[in-house]
């Protein structure tokens, strides 16, 4: 009975077992706001990428002659994210100059089996030489 009462005194691994505890869940919310972060990032380029080729086409028309040469300059805008040139189409619409981008972001963890994630952004820019 002794050895009971000193043994629920000692508190020499109690912050061990609170470590313990705490850990897991604390290195699974950061790892979900990086993955979270990566994702934003991702989608931010992408609609960084679409509104500077849309633009490209409708102003710059001499970088941007085609859809294969608007593809590209789309390509080169993702501000730093890796995504193909294929991922972007360019097509002549109503409003004028459409760049539409889709891309399937894979996470960095496939720990838990976690599906990929279909990222879209489209952009219009008026045609300012069809005018005239």
């Amino acid at each position: 009975m002794m050895f009971i009462r000193k043994l629920a005194r000692q508190s020499g691994g109690a912050s061990a077992v609170e470590f313990a505890l705490t850990a897991p869940l604390f290195m699974g919310l950061l790892w979900v706001v990086i993955e979270g972060g990566m994702v934003l990032w991702t989608q931010f380029g992408m609609e960084n990428a679409v509104e500077a080729a849309a633009r490209c086409v409708s102003v710059n028309t001499h970088t941007c002659t085609n859809a294969l040469t608007t593809a590209t300059y789309a390509h080169n805008n993702t501000l730093g994210v890796s995504i193909p040139a294929s991922a972007f189409i360019f097509s002549k619409v109503a409003c004028g100059n459409q760049v539409a981008g889709t891309y399937s972001y894979a996470y960095f963890t496939n720990v838990f089996h976690t599906p990929n994630v279909t990222l879209s952004a489209t952009a219009c820019f008026p045609d300012i030489n069809a005018g005239g």
